[in-house]
């Protein structure tokens, strides 16, 4: 269950109470290797169980993860993901998510993002964690802790550094006072992220492009999902040309590949009025095409 937009703080897209059903299923929607599903929430469930009885002189724990890796490899999912999941392992209410909008602090005005940046931490998140357990997502964190050393006072207001120097601060306080509350961050660029940032994570993880079992098992659920509504495209799991099709996604991240389901859809007009009659060709030519215009934009880059 999630607040109206109307009735959260500046910087707060979502407060969602957990554990939440749609945030499970993102969980399992996204394929990546278990072991390292296993170590994101052995690492979140550390983070209640240890963190508040252990000194950080012992163990400098800060309360956060880092989930870096390239567009579509599903970062976010993940993350929302392991909040609702992290929930369940303690089976109890009173887990709380609340998802930052980064965009949202920005200002044009001088101090006024860094006041911003200040008042969310020191006040919202921290109000929140008082109420209960509480995950922050943290989106596309470069934009709120941006790398320092990369920035220059001439190109970069003076007040994007003190923006960072604000999230640093406001971390270090909160790791002290709120051992209940655990930041998961997520960037698509991490070179772009502040190394004092990084190093206050307890776990730095880069979620990889899906290896070729992964690709066949996204391909397969794409399909059986569709088979729900248009029982012949099941059969296409177990024909002769699904490896071959596999074979065309390898090097596409997981949203691709998704897309090239439903971009084969539009292949032939008979298809996009009944999408039953699906062929392995049409998936065939949609997989080369997804991985064409990756080139391209690779190349662009």
């Amino acid at each position: 269950m999630s607040s109206s937009r109307a009735e959260l703080p500046k910087g707060v897209h979502r407060h969602i109470k957990l554990p939440d059903a749609a945030l499970s299923d993102l969980w399992g929607s996204i394929v990546v290797d278990k072991k390292m599903k296993d170590q994101l929430l052995a690492q979140a469930v550390v983070n209640f169980t240890v963190r508040p009885k252990v000194s950080r002189s012992v163990l400098p724990l800060h309360g956060t993860i880092l989930l870096v890796g390239l567009p579509g490899t599903g970062k976010t999912s993940l993350a929302k993901g392991l909040a609702s999941e992290t929930a369940k392992v303690f089976n109890k209410s009173g887990f709380a998510l609340l998802e930052i909008d980064p965009h949202a602090l920005g200002s044009a005005m001088m101090g006024k993002t860094q006041k911003a940046v200040s008042d969310l931490f020191s006040q919202t998140i921290a109000e929140a964690a008082l109420a209960g357990p509480t995950i922050v997502l943290l989106d596309e964190v470069e934009t709120l802790a941006a790398d320092r050393s990369k920035l220059s006072l001439q190109a970069n207001p003076v007040d994007v550094h003190r923006a960072t120097d604000a999230v640093l601060v406001q971390l270090d306080a909160l790791a002290e006072t709120h051992h209940n509350l655990l930041f998961i961050a997520t960037s698509n660029f991490p070179q772009a992220v502040d190394s004092a940032f990084t190093s206050r994570c307890d776990l730095v993880l880069e979620v990889p492009l899906p290896a070729r079992d992964a690709c066949a098992e996204i391909l397969t659920a794409c399909l059986e999902g569709l088979a729900q509504t248009y029982r012949p495209i099941g059969d296409l799991t177990g024909g002769p040309g699904f490896a071959a099709i596999v074979d065309e996604l390898v090097g596409l991240d997981g949203r691709a590949i998704r897309k090239a389901v439903a971009s084969a859809l539009t292949v032939r007009k008979e298809v996009a009025l009944d999408p039953g009659k699906l062929k392995e060709a049409d998936l065939l030519a949609a997989a080369a095409a997804a991985k064409a215009a990756r080139a391209i934009k690779g190349m662009s880059a």
